[in-house]
């Protein structure tokens, strides 16, 4: 449940920015006010297509065989993995021009009275942040194969949701506590650690099919140390990865992941994403 309140919290801040930044720079003149019916359309059509491609999931989830669900399963949990290495990678590459590249994508339309092309902008942005949502969530909560009622897990998201809308109003104020820049370094640095949770649950997956070598199965037992089902341990299995038992070939590549993601970053720059986005704040 811990892990999507923080999906949910994170992806939401992420799509209350696009929106707000949008928003405000529609606001800003008469002409922009009159896209404003278009904004929320495109905010609506977004959420409609996340939902849709939820239910996409959930369909071929329960068309397949047993084998097929755990192929399935393993598949999600590095998709989301991947996606979300991705993401971090692309916005601490771009995070510093993506307000102007928003609002001059924006102005481009409204310039042309294409309100049309104003609603796809918008559609296209708030889309993005809700389908990563949903395969982030799928990775977690199917692939992981968490035990939690549905009903927890809708509360979970509801608590999540309500959270970014605190933080996102936080955030707007412009504290010297909690800024833009240090938000973004502090959720990306966890969503990395969620990924290489998302990797290692899809590597499980792909060991019990037998479809990954182990090597050497287990190469230690750290469950005297710190229990993978309980307490803090139970926080790094969900969050980093942990396992009390893991197999040689499991260790190799959670290695390799992290080696990947520091070189990633490293070359995408030293500069922290979005800390040119702290200007919303100020908008």
């Amino acid at each position: 449940m811990e892990q999507v309140i923080f999906i949910v919290w994170r992806e939401s801040v992420e799509a209350l920015l696009v929106v707000g930044i949008l928003l405000t720079w529609l606001r800003s003149s008469t002409a922009g006010r009159r896209g404003l019916p278009w904004l929320w359309g495109g905010v609506a059509a977004g959420l409609g297509l996340a939902v849709a491609l939820a239910l996409v999931l959930l369909g071929v989830s329960s068309w397949l065989s047993e084998p097929g669900q755990e192929w399935f399963q393993a598949f999600m949990s590095l998709a989301a993995c991947v996606l979300v290495v991705q993401m971090v990678h692309w916005m601490k590459r771009h995070g510093r021009s993506f307000k102007g590249e928003l609002e001059g994508g924006a102005a481009r339309e409204v310039h042309d009275s294409n309100w049309w092309g104003l609603l796809v902008l918008v559609t296209i942005a708030v889309a993005r942040e809700g389908s990563e949502t949903v395969v982030f969530l799928y990775g977690t909560i199917l692939g992981g194969g968490t035990a939690n009622p549905a009903w927890q897990l809708a509360l979970g998201g509801a608590m999540g949701f309500v959270a970014a809308l605190m933080t996102f109003w936080a955030l707007q104020l412009g504290g010297k506590l909690v800024s833009w820049r240090r938000f973004f370094q502090l959720t990306q640095a966890l969503l990395l650690l969620l990924a290489s949770s998302l990797l290692v649950s899809g590597l499980d997956h792909l060991i019990s099919l037998e479809a990954l070598p182990v090597i050497v199965d287990p190469i230690w037992d750290s469950s005297q140390l710190l229990d993978a089902n309980h307490g803090m341990g139970k926080v790094l299995a969900d969050f980093a990865g942990y396992r009390a038992y893991p197999a040689l070939s499991t260790v190799l590549i959670w290695l390799l992941y992290w080696l990947v993601v520091w070189r990633l970053l490293r070359k995408a720059g030293a500069s922290p994403a979005h800390s040119a986005l702290s200007s919303v704040a100020r908008a």
